[in-house]
């Protein structure tokens, strides 16, 4: 479940108890309020001289060329253990502030594929489709303006990467109707 062994590790107790794959909670498949919230996440072993953390998720069998991304985080500070879950997200309209969002200085979400700011949770035309979460430790804070994408993420962290960790989770549900 947790990338690299030894360096900076990224965890989910949650999908580490579905044998990896992520729990519907945090799809758009879930139900009532326990529906397309962001999961728990912790991470261990940021490198020293980190002066921030960024966190890219993206459905990495969307399409080869182009993955599909669902959260974009930046200016995490390095000293964050982790993002709790409902961080952001459907439930996280306004839970995230609840959630220790005051004590993350700087923190930036940015706009996912569906053109919306934070947390969504896949709904893929198929099932079995692979859920990257990527963070990044960064030697520098980046600076990205008003509106962070992914493009503008990967542009401003390009040469500032410390160390990496990945996470895959899979996407089990129901087929999403086109």
């Amino acid at each position: 479940m947790a990338a690299q062994e030894g360096g900076m590790r990224l965890v989910s107790h949650p999908i580490a108890a579905h044998d990896g794959r992520l729990p519907r909670q945090y799809t758009a498949e879930g139900q009532g309020a326990k529906k397309d919230m962001s999961p728990p996440l912790e991470w261990y072993g940021v490198p020293e001289g980190a002066r921030s953390l960024a966190l890219l998720v993206q459905d990495i069998d969307a399409d080869p060329s182009v993955p599909w991304t669902h959260w974009v985080v930046a200016n995490i500070p390095p000293a964050t253990r982790g993002l709790p879950e409902g961080f952001s997200g459907a439930a996280g309209a306004g839970a995230g502030a609840g959630a220790g969002r005051d004590q993350l200085g700087g923190l930036q979400e940015g706009v996912n594929d569906w053109k919306q700011p934070g947390w969504r949770g896949p709904v893929p035309p198929s099932h079995g489709h692979r859920i990257q979460f990527k963070l990044y430790a960064l030697d520098d804070e980046v600076h990205l303006g008003n509106k962070v994408t992914r493009d503008k993420l990967m542009e401003a962290i390009d040469g500032h990467v410390l160390e990496e960790a990945e996470l895959i989770a899979v996407f089990q549900g129901v087929v999403a109707n086109n």
